[in-house]
């Protein structure tokens, strides 16, 4: 007789990420507000490989593995397929992947779905780096963060790079609905995929989800370090209903320092160690404040 599992979520434990992997508990609470009728199209990366090794799945709902670079692909094809039959609007499909497949090797392919407007939910878990490969840098990793490919030395202070304007991008190509959310808050997860799904056309969703080894964090600070990456203004939480900003996650006051955001994680510690380097968090510190105080539609042009 198969074993059934005790539990009602779409996605269940079981799986092999991390503990405290926020990748997986931002898919979970995406899956809830998705609901049953819904089909996935998973890109290549730790959300694949924690969740489908043979022969067993996490998932409830229909799912398909996709490689890094085309998820959008299969989702396209799952949505004329069902176009074809009249039941495009009985269905949700979502497309998904980590910040590799979706900001960087499935930038092509994912501009071609916006630009042909297809009724699909892209999902971005933005850890930041390449994390099922080695950690190395991605479009995505911020200013100073420490990936196998951007180490620190003396003549560098790891990552020299901003992160790509996703947010802009999906603006530009007029999707009816683009935002970004933590981990920090799944209520906002949920309520913002139910918000999406709403809607008809092209929409993409980007939440920041903590990487216990890639960001070298404690599990038990998954949500306070995705939260302070919100309250200090380094990662915007927004929300863009047809092109016009709709809502915006106010920081405290007083906001925390980065210093303390930075400072729970591994990945900076030589911002802190043998002394501080007060002129680069400085740098990190003015741009959280250009995100909150400088610009008027808060999008990602000024973002670590």
């Amino acid at each position: 007789m198969p074993y059934k599992m005790p539990f009602k979520y779409l996605l269940n434990p079981g799986h092999s990420a991390c503990a405290g992997c926020g990748e997986l508990l931002a898919m979970r609470h995406v899956l809830q507000a998705a609901g049953e009728k819904t089909i996935i199209a998973n890109a290549t990366g730790c959300s694949e490989v924690t969740t489908s090794r043979y022969p067993f799945s996490s998932f409830k709902v229909p799912w398909i593995h996709a490689n890094f670079e085309n998820a959008i692909c299969l989702a396209a094809g799952a949505y004329y397929a069902l176009k074809q039959q009249g039941k495009e609007k009985e269905v949700n499909i979502i497309a998904w992947g980590g910040d590799g497949a979706t900001i960087d090797i499935g930038m092509g392919q994912i501009s071609g779905s916006w630009e042909r407007q297809e009724n699909i939910l892209y999902v971005c878990f933005d850890n930041e780096a390449y994390m099922n490969t080695g950690v190395q840098a991605s479009g995505s990793t911020p200013l100073d963060a420490n990936t196998t490919t951007s180490p620190p030395g003396s003549a560098s202070n790891g990552n020299y790079l901003k992160k790509k304007d996703m947010i802009g991008i999906a603006l530009a190509h007029g999707c009816v609905y683009a935002a970004t959310a933590t981990v920090g808050n799944v209520m906002d997860i949920e309520n913002k995929v139910k918000k999406a799904l709403s809607l008809t056309g092209p929409k993409y969703l980007q939440i920041l989800v903590t990487c216990v080894p890639g960001w070298y964090t404690e599990s038990k600070d998954t949500i306070k370090v995705a939260r302070l990456a919100q309250q200090t203004g380094i990662y915007p939480v927004v929300e863009y209903v047809n092109g016009q900003l709709v809502s915006a996650a106010k920081t405290p006051n007083p906001r925390p320092k980065v210093q303390e955001y930075l400072s729970l994680q591994g990945r900076y510690k030589h911002l802190f160690k043998p002394e501080e380097n007060k002129e680069e968090i400085a740098r990190i510190q003015a741009l959280a404040d250009a995100n909150v105080f400088g610009r008027e539609n808060f999008a990602f042009l000024n973002l670590l």
